[in-house]
């Protein structure tokens, strides 16, 4: 077809040609077409090459799709946000696609198809780096159509937080922060934008740049989500601040930086760590930083999302043994990343990181924050 280049399940990405799947994805192409469609089938994969000033990948399967065991689909485009189109299915077989970017940002549900069923999603998506890396994986996974298009327009939300809330790198795998998770819970008409980074407290993120770097692309209408504490209780003279005063000083500085880009800022209380009494009730060890970002939130008339008493009844619910599935301990071998295996109270493996979005979701909700209410799935 005119404007389109052939590509293949061996197609491996190189800077010269600026797309392709990355070395050592397990990708395999399957043909498959109605006999009253006659003819042969399609190439499996094609790019569209866009007309000069515009920024539109396609990547379409017709007849052909494939079967990505594994598989991480790499594509050169300027910095932005990108609207994707996926469609998914087979005329033969159930399906089950998983769909995450960059190192592990699951953009949407898990998909599932039965067979004769056609599936087609959109997600919208940050690009920094100048590199798109779309990864698929799932039990019986299938691309049959992706198409990538510059949506800069899209509502973005912006995460500043730490390591509970960050996208934890592949290498680290099954950790996982709940801000990595949190894009599955919205359409299309929303981006989440994560620049949540661990160690980080409300001071340091700020003396780093990472909150100067958000306000270069935030945009009128868009969100701030603020979570720190963990950081901020530890005596370093880099990090740590004074509940009541430096503490709330600093978190004022997001507040007045959101508000001055006419965007909208959300106030998060810290999430609670894995510490029980002997009575099953969790142990807060964020005391006077739990109360202090309620009283700014109050005095300062900012939507505030108590995630710590969301999350304690969360993990009080699933006690002390169950959330062990929440939070990153895994036993010897259990994980190829930990072959000694982890006990750690702090940070959250998948599924505490997933429950966590959820709990954000439903936050979003309670305190109707429109038009973001509007477009949660």
């Amino acid at each position: 077809m005119e404007g389109y280049a052939p590509v293949s399940s061996t197609t491996l990405y190189d800077e010269r040609r600026g797309y392709g799947f990355e070395p050592g994805s397990l990708v395999y192409e399957k043909q498959r077409y109605a006999e009253q469609e006659g003819g042969a089938p399609s190439d499996l994969l094609k790019r569209l090459q866009p007309p000069q000033g515009q920024t539109t990948m396609s990547v379409r399967l017709r007849s052909s799709f494939c079967i990505p065991l594994k598989a991480s689909f790499i594509v050169d485009i300027p910095d932005g946000t990108y609207q994707v189109l996926l469609i998914t299915g087979d005329p033969l077989a159930d399906t089950v696609t998983r769909v995450k970017a960059g190192e592990g940002r699951m953009m949407l549900p898990v998909i599932r198809t039965v067979a004769g069923q056609c599936a087609e999603l959109r997600f919208a998506v940050v690009v920094r780096g100048g590199r798109l890396r779309l990864t698929f994986s799932g039990p019986a996974p299938r691309i049959n159509a992706l198409e990538i298009t510059l949506a800069n327009q899209t509502m973005t939300v912006f995460l500043a937080g730490d390591s509970t809330v960050t996208d934890q790198p592949e290498s680290g795998y099954p950790y996982c922060g709940w801000g990595q998770l949190l894009p599955a819970q919205f359409k299309h008409d929303v981006a989440v934008d994560n620049h949540a980074m661990s160690g980080r407290s409300s001071r340091s993120f700020i003396h780093e740049g990472r909150l100067d770097a958000i306000m270069q692309r935030i945009k009128p209408g868009d969100f701030l989500f603020i979570q720190f504490g963990h950081n901020d209780e530890k005596p370093d003279p880099e990090r740590g601040t004074e509940p009541f005063t430096t503490y709330k000083q600093y978190l004022k500085k997001y507040i007045d930086a959101a508000r001055e880009a006419k965007a909208q800022p959300v106030l998060i209380t810290p999430v609670h760590r894995r510490y029980f009494a002997e009575d099953g009730t969790l142990t807060d060890t964020h005391g006077d930083y739990i109360i202090a970002m309620r009283e700014l939130a109050e005095a300062e008339h900012v939507p505030l999302m108590d995630l710590a008493e969301r999350s304690r009844r969360l993990f009080e619910q699933a006690g002390e043994e169950g959330t062990k599935d929440d939070f990153m301990w895994v036993l010897p071998g259990e994980y190829i990343n930990f072959p000694t295996g982890v006990e750690d109270n702090t940070h959250f493996q998948e599924r505490g990181a997933r429950r966590l979005a959820q709990q954000v979701a439903e936050a979003i909700r309670e305190l109707r924050l429109q038009p973001l209410q509007m477009y949660l799935r």
